[in-house]
Order: C-alpha cells, then sequence, then structure tokens
C-alpha cells in the first residue's frame, strides 16, 4: 500500500488574519526566534494563536504593536 505525502496548507492560507512567525518578524524587524521566546515565555507585547502546534500571529495585534500600541 502506497502512502502519499501529506498536503500541509500554510495557516495563512487558512486564516488570512494570521501570518506564520518568519513573516511576522520581518514586518516587526525582529528575528523569528525573538517571537518564538515571546510565545514560549509569554512575555512579549503581543502573543500567537496556535494552529496544530504552530505559531501564527494576527496581522492586527502587528499593526497595533506598530502603531505603539500593546494587544
Amino acid at each position: 500500500m502506497k502512502t502519499s505525502p501529506v498536503n500541509v496548507v500554510p495557516a495563512s492560507e487558512v486564516l488570512p488574519g494570521v501570518l506564520p512567525t518568519d513573516a511576522a518578524a520581518a514586518i516587526l524587524n525582529r528575528k523569528p526566534q525573538t517571537l518564538r521566546k515571546w510565545a514560549c515565555l509569554e512575555n512579549g507585547p503581543i502573543r500567537p494563536i496556535r494552529i496544530n502546534g504552530r505559531l501564527a500571529w494576527r496581522i492586527a495585534d502587528l499593526y497595533a504593536l506598530l502603531n505603539g500600541g500593546v494587544c
């Protein structure tokens, strides 16, 4: 029996209001590891949502942070 590869769809394609860590980090001019640390330690200015164990960052939260607000 031959198994077919699992098709993985990025969270950004399923939920248009979120971005993966690499894209969110680029928008914030931070390293992706910084955002991962914020998520792990729960001490960053914004918090991600988790989709099947993966981090997804709300675009609205990113814009609020860039505009001086904290979510």
